[in-house]
């Protein structure tokens, strides 16, 4: 799935858009009223995203560098994988019994391969996203050990971060393709 500004999100068609969600306080993913970021290492380029749905709360995978879980909700239960400007690629919706709410498990492993690279040509990162039907718990840092996260981690929450590359090929900024993308789908 290709990815940019560090992030991929994963929406519910009748939620909220994420905008700028505090990615601080676990270092790899934030949910806010069922718009989730996963945060990533490099800035622009293809990361292999995993889905596993459960019934119940299932262990940890092993070997995974970092691994954190946060509730949600979905309004309509059609809970999606999407990169930040383009359509939701094709996995299954993480919301598995419908509407209503949820844990999602993220496991990462290597965000520190290229961190702010802005043309990545080979995949250095994995992600699995594992979601199950559960009431609201607390976020909860499961393991602890990139580089990267632990950046993200010591950031204040309102600290920006701004890369600028100019060997861009995209000559819209981010904020100008967010406004695109939300008059789009008419907010």
């Amino acid at each position: 799935m290709h990815a940019e500004y560090h992030l991929f999100q994963i929406t519910d068609p009748e939620g909220p858009l994420a905008d700028d969600l505090d990615l601080s306080h676990n270092g790899l993913v934030a949910a806010a009223d069922g718009a989730i970021e996963v945060s990533i290492g490099i800035h622009t380029g293809d990361v292999q995203v995993t889905v596993e749905l459960h019934a119940q709360r299932p262990e940890p995978a092993a070997d995974w560098e970092e691994v954190a879980e946060i509730s949600w909700r979905s309004p309509s239960g059609e809970v999606l994988v999407a990169p930040l400007m383009d359509d939701p690629v094709d996995l299954p919706s993480l919301a598995s019994q419908g509407p209503g709410p949820y844990r999602l498990r993220v496991h990462a492993r290597g965000r520190d391969a290229a961190v702010d690279q802005a043309a990545v040509d080979e995949v250095v990162e994995s992600y699995l996203l594992q979601s199950w039907p559960a009431e609201h718990q607390d976020a909860l840092l499961v393991r602890a050990t990139d580089a990267y996260g632990a950046e993200v981690r010591a950031r204040d929450a309102d600290d920006t971060v701004v890369i600028d590359h100019e060997d861009s090929l995209d000559p819209l900024t981010g904020r100008e393709r967010d406004i695109l993308r939300r008059a789009e789908r008419g907010h």
